[in-house]
Formats: structure tokens, sequence, C-alpha cells
């Protein structure tokens, strides 16, 4: 499929995209003040949350870390009673992270709060328009993935 978006058009969606992104950022960071959680450990939460239990090896590529970072993240988050390690009960030399009741609650909260903002942001969106909006990030998304595929 031929590309009919002009040069402008491009530097606009990416520079909104930029300033979207930031600002989700700012107010992430401002939710996780009240938390005894680090950025960095909220989303390997999320990625444990979303994925189940996962190896730090695993887990260090669904962050993007190295495996040394995501091994000394998994250390402070247990130590502060979000995560445990548990023996894979199918290879006892498997270590999976797993989430435990504080974890996931911080988890729960945080993203309700999230939800919240996103709420406030869009109140003078019409439901079409917020699906639409819905339905054009899953397609920006999706081309995203393929596009990293390759």
């Amino acid at each position: 499929m031929e590309n009919n978006n002009s040069t402008e058009s491009i530097a606009q969606l990416e520079k909104t995209l930029r300033h979207i992104s930031g600002a989700i950022k700012q107010n992430g960071r401002k939710i996780l003040n009240n938390y005894p959680i680090t950025n960095p450990q909220f989303i390997a939460l999320q990625w444990l949350r979303e994925e189940g239990d996962l190896t730090i090896g695993e887990l260090s590529s669904k962050n993007g870390l190295a495996f040394s970072t995501t091994t000394d993240l998994v250390d402070r988050m247990e130590k502060n009673d979000l995560v445990e390690r548990v023996r894979d009960t199918n290879d006892r030399r498997v270590v999976r992270i797993h989430v435990l009741e504080k974890g996931h609650r911080i988890i729960e909260e945080v993203i309700l709060k999230r939800q919240n903002y996103l709420n406030e942001v869009l109140e003078n969106f019409s439901e079409d328009q917020t699906e639409t909006l819905i339905e054009l990030l899953n397609l920006l998304h999706h081309q995203m993935k393929t596009v990293n595929e390759k």
C-alpha cells in the first residue's frame, strides 16, 4: 500500500504523540508519588499482571532492560512484598516472578486513577469520538507492532 501522508502530517503526528506521551508520563509519575513504587517497578508489575508469572529473562525482554537491571528491580520489589520468586512446577530450575496481593492492589489503584484521569481528559468527547479514537489507536498500535517485527 502506498503512503499518501505528507511530511508535514507525519511531523505533526509525531509531535502530537510525543506531547501526549509526555503528559501521560507526567501524570503517571504524579500518581506514583503516592505509592511505595518506582515507575520501572510499576511497568514490571503491569507486565506480570497482563502476562502472568514470568522469568527474569522474559520480564527483562518485555521491559527492554538488561537482565542484571531486572534482577535488581525484582530484588527491590521482593523486599517491598510486591512480588515473590517461585519455582516452576514443571521445571524446578526455572524461577518465575509472581505478583503478591500488595502488588495487585497497588496496580489496581494506580490504573483506576489513570482511568479517572483519562475520563476527565475525555469529558468533552462524544461516545462516538471516543470509540473512533480507540479504533484508530488500536490500528496505530497494530501497525507499529507489524513494522517493529520486520
